[in-house]
């Protein structure tokens, strides 16, 4: 838990990012709209439109067998809400620390800790882990996947994930809107980490992408 000063540190540095010029800024929300909109509907197409490569090019193929596509397609959301895209602060860790995060195949994946993001929603405090796999060098990409208390119910049982752009400042925008469920979630063949505990959120997150169809 945050002691009173962290909390007041927090929050003050997170409320500094928006008046920062080398912070994350506030979108245009008609252009932050049509985005998430040509995004979803472009991942949509992709799902649609790629054939079932048996998992061995997920850029190039779809994870939805033919067969589902009807069904599982288009799919599903929450409706875009900005209050679930708020400022963050990474605080690297120490040695990038390795984790092995369970998976839906039951062979667990090895992944370090690159830090802990720290951010504010719904006038509370949170942290969310940011991860890589092992032994990667130049880092073009942060992991972070969670929970929270939709998961199982509203959204998938076992999580979903978030992907960042590494920045130099630390200052970072985490968008829940984006949130996307693994590639199991559509077929069990694909292998999906699960979200550590320290990565699982006590609160609900309604925004993103919601559970597939059952």
């Amino acid at each position: 838990m945050f002691s009173r000063f962290s909390q007041v540190v927090i929050i003050l540095a997170l409320a500094s990012l928006w008046g920062c010029s080398s912070g994350p800024s506030a979108p245009d929300e008609k252009s932050y709209l049509q985005e998430l909109a040509t995004a979803r509907a472009e991942k949509d197409k992709q799902f649609t439109e790629a054939p079932d490569c048996d998992n061995t090019d997920e850029a190039r193929c779809s994870p939805i067998p033919p067969p589902k596509r009807a069904t599982l397609l288009p799919l599903r959301y929450y409706p875009p809400d900005s209050s679930y895209s708020v400022p963050a602060i990474l605080k690297l860790a120490d040695d990038r620390p390795v984790f092995e995060m369970p998976t839906s195949t039951g062979k667990p994946r090895r992944m370090q800790l690159v830090g802990t993001l720290e951010f504010s929603i719904q006038g509370q405090p949170h942290t969310l882990g940011a991860f890589v796999e092992e032994g990667t060098e130049q880092i073009r990409n942060l992991f972070v996947p969670f929970a929270d208390m939709t998961t199982g119910t509203e959204t998938y049982a076992a999580g979903r994930y978030l992907d960042l752009q590494p920045t130099a400042t630390g200052y970072y925008t985490i968008d829940f809107n984006h949130a996307y469920n693994p590639y199991c979630a559509y077929n069990a063949s694909y292998e999906c980490p699960f979200p550590p505990l320290s990565n699982r959120l006590k609160l609900p997150i309604r925004a993103g992408e919601k559970a597939p169809p059952a």
